[in-house]
């Protein structure tokens, strides 16, 4: 199946001949399904916070922070293509009329923060506020904004009309970054994944802006970049599960989807990460009760972290200590919401001290879950181990059975999404990093219909970065306002009243 050139091409990669095979098989037999217990809901497996708890938890943060490094890490690679897909098609019609969001965006185009440098555009284009066409060419377009082509961290989402003041979402993620991810030095570490043909202009974005608000908020900046690793690229297959190849005859590979980034997080070196996608950002004016959260959700991570690491050194040390096994087991149970096996009262007690040494030695997750409002995302489930045990996970849907009437049920009895927030703990109680790797389930990727020069195709992504990439995590689930989740996926959600940042 594979010449001489195809394996230099692997090797170019850095793909081992196991890893493409092992992409084969799933090809060949599928991923199998996630077996979904119940939802969680507040009370059995998210936890609601009272505001007295928010708080004190957010003033834990910052004692127990000390010099402990944290970090910002945003998934930044994302074309904004997807935003404009509405105009996009508009542009490509015959039809002048549009639809509803097309006409939306254009009787409300002042209302966008990247208003001015488009009515500059139509001004030297010689472009008339009748002509949609020719706008919607000058908001996607090379020869004007280029919005399609860009990338959304790169995008003006913001427009603050006392000042005149406008901000791009990566300049919301320099300001988020200030107000939580201050180490103890006044040092903001925040790590972008990017795309290889958008680094340049990131790093001359980052160059430009990162003056200004280290002055604001009396800090220094530390931003770094890494692209998807090549070494994570998935070979893509027909219909047959034969590797499709390109005009030259080369392997076709496809990028791993955002799972592929848990290489990258590996690699960064911080005892405290928030992770947050790229679009979630907010004005000013909401950024409080964000800031808020996220400092309550690092403080509760601290706070199991610290006593994880005390117990894992307790139990290492005793000898069948029964008292400390009970405590251990309800601290499992209670506080990381973990299920243990139905039947290890009936253990050796070897076995048993064993087994919650491997449960204690885990990086552990913190993640914000908002009720479920029709917001498209995965949601928080029981889900049931191979070892009998039960664990919190974020479920996606290609990752469920929708066939079997059962898990659908369950699918579709989730009171809560996953917005993306999570904060993680990578380093043991010594300080040493986990290699994160080691705590995925490879059995949680999933395969989709594509297509590539009017050739269909198969392709395969890696567990997601928050799904089966960290499925071996400890995982507490925490309740967090709706106020906190403000996803731009479409142009127009810049027009919803979160992201408008004053009223004319």
């Amino acid at each position: 199946m594979f010449t001489a050139e195809d394996i230099q091409q692997l090797s170019d990669k850095k793909i081992d001949m196991e890893v493409v095979e092992r992409q084969l098989t799933y090809f060949r037999d599928g991923f199998p399904f996630l077996r979904l217990e119940r939802p969680a809901t507040v009370g059995d497996g998210i936890r609601l916070l009272t505001d007295e708890e928010v708080d004190k938890l957010g003033m834990t943060y910052y004692r127990k922070l000390g010099r402990r490094k944290a970090c910002k890490f945003v998934p930044a690679s994302g074309a904004a293509t997807r935003m404009f897909k509405d105009l996009y098609e508009y542009l490509q019609s015959d039809d002048e009329t549009g639809s509803d969001a097309v006409n939306e965006l254009f009787d409300r185009l002042q209302d966008f923060a990247f208003y001015p440098d488009l009515k500059k555009i139509m001004k030297n284009q010689q472009i008339a506020a009748s002509d949609r066409k020719k706008i919607a060419a000058a908001i996607l377009l090379p020869e004007g904004l280029n919005y399609g082509n860009l990338p959304k961290a790169m995008l003006l989402f913001h427009i603050y009309r006392g000042d005149g003041l406008r901000t791009t979402a990566m300049e919301d993620h320099l300001t988020e970054g200030a107000r939580y991810a201050a180490n103890l030095d006044g040092t903001v570490n925040l790590h972008f994944t990017v795309s290889p043909e958008h680094q340049q202009e990131f790093e001359a974005l980052v160059k430009r802006k990162k003056r200004i608000y280290a002055e604001i908020f009396n800090v220094r900046y530390r931003v770094s970049f890494s692209q998807q690793k090549p070494s994570t690229d998935i070979l893509a297959v027909d219909r047959n599960n034969q590797p499709v190849r390109d005009a030259d005859g080369r392997i076709l590979f496809r990028p791993g989807g955002h799972g592929a980034l848990l290489e990258n997080l590996n690699d960064i070196d911080a005892d405290i990460i928030f992770i947050k996608n790229v679009d979630n950002v907010a004005p000013d004016r909401l950024k409080f009760v964000m800031v808020r959260y996220k400092m309550a959700l690092a403080g509760l991570l601290l706070e199991l972290h610290q006593q994880t690491a005390i117990f894992y050194r307790q139990l290492r040390k005793s000898k069948n200590n029964k008292a400390l096994i009970t405590k251990i087991l309800i601290f499992l149970q209670e506080r990381l919401s973990f299920q243990l096996p139905d039947d290890i009262s009936s253990w050796e007690a070897d076995a048993v001290k064993t087994y919650l040494l491997k449960i204690l030695y885990r990086p552990i997750r913190v993640c914000g879950m908002v009720r479920n409002e029709a917001e498209p995302g995965g949601g928080p489930f029981w889900v049931r181990n191979n070892d009998g045990s039960a664990s919190l996970q974020i479920a996606e849907s290609p990752q469920i059975d929708m066939n079997d009437p059962q898990q659908k049920a369950i699918a579709l009895s989730a009171t809560h999404f996953n917005p993306v927030d999570l904060v993680c703990a990578v380093k043991d109680g010594e300080g040493n990093h986990f290699n994160l790797l080691d705590y995925r389930d490879p059995d949680t990727g999933f395969i989709s219909i594509k297509s590539k020069d009017g050739t269909e195709l198969k392709a395969q992504e890696l567990p997601g970065l928050w799904n089966g990439a960290m499925a071996h995590w400890n995982t507490v689930f925490v309740e967090v306002p709706i106020e906190t989740f403000n996803p731009v996926k479409t142009v127009n959600d810049l027009l919803r009243p979160q992201h408008q940042s004053s009223v004319n």
